[in-house]
């Protein structure tokens, strides 16, 4: 679809205004949460420890919250997902981006991918919307196919491309092929290195229904951002 059928409200309605940096600062996170208000942002996405605080500033807006779980590496246990999740959600989190587990799909153990976004996938069920990072850098373009089928198959809401702290980031393509595999009923996720209006209205016309990015300002203002 052609970007000029997007206004910048509805490219603002897309974007997960994103500040998941170690170094943020509570006035930083508020900031945030004041441009996502601001500019009717979907969400903004911060670490689960400022959940809490992302909630009170954006009660009664219409702005949603994500966080993050098993992040950045997808390396923890299942269990350990799901409770970062359920925390996150009694905060005030809508919805959560988990990190998939990199190793055992690279292992060739697809049950345990399976069974490890599943068991998120309950833990939030009914209560937020489930995000799986793929880390798009890290993968094969077979393995991006079977990790978005998977996820899929497991119950999650959307297949992101990356956590922005990763190699690589988001591309046009792995877009488009995540799109494929999913089909026309998940959504797609474009994070990582998307900081410009024409760049999101690339990674939209391959498929992307959401963009996190650090630079949404610049985005729905046609600046050129920085960061994630």
């Amino acid at each position: 679809m052609s970007s000029i059928n997007y206004t910048s409200a509805e490219i603002a309605a897309m974007i997960d205004h994103t500040i998941l940096k170690a170094d943020a600062t509570k006035e930083e996170i508020l900031q945030v949460c004041r441009e996502a208000k601001q500019y009717k942002f979907a969400t903004v996405c911060v670490n689960a420890g400022w959940v809490a605080t992302a909630a009170e500033e954006l009660k009664g807006s219409g702005v949603g919250i994500t966080t993050v779980a098993g992040f950045p590496l997808g390396a923890t246990t299942t269990s350990s997902k799901a409770a970062e999740a359920k925390f996150a959600i009694a905060d005030g989190a809508t919805e959560v981006d988990m990190v998939l587990n990199i190793g055992l799909l690279k292992s060739g153990d697809l049950e345990g991918v399976q069974r490890d976004v599943e068991g998120v996938a309950a833990a939030v069920k009914g209560q937020a919307v489930l995000k799986v990072i793929l880390e798009t850098g890290l993968l094969t373009d077979e393995e991006k196919v079977t990790a978005s089928q998977i996820c899929k198959k497991a119950g999650a809401d959307f297949v992101k491309t990356s956590t922005g702290f990763g190699k690589g980031g988001a591309t046009v393509e792995d877009i488009a092929l995540m799109r494929r595999a999913v089909g026309p009923d998940l959504g797609v996720k474009a994070s990582g290195g998307v900081r410009d209006r024409e760049t999101a209205f690339q990674m939209i016309a391959a498929g992307a229904t959401r963009i996190g990015a650090s630079s949404g300002i610049a985005i729905v203002t046609g600046g050129q951002g920085e960061g994630y």
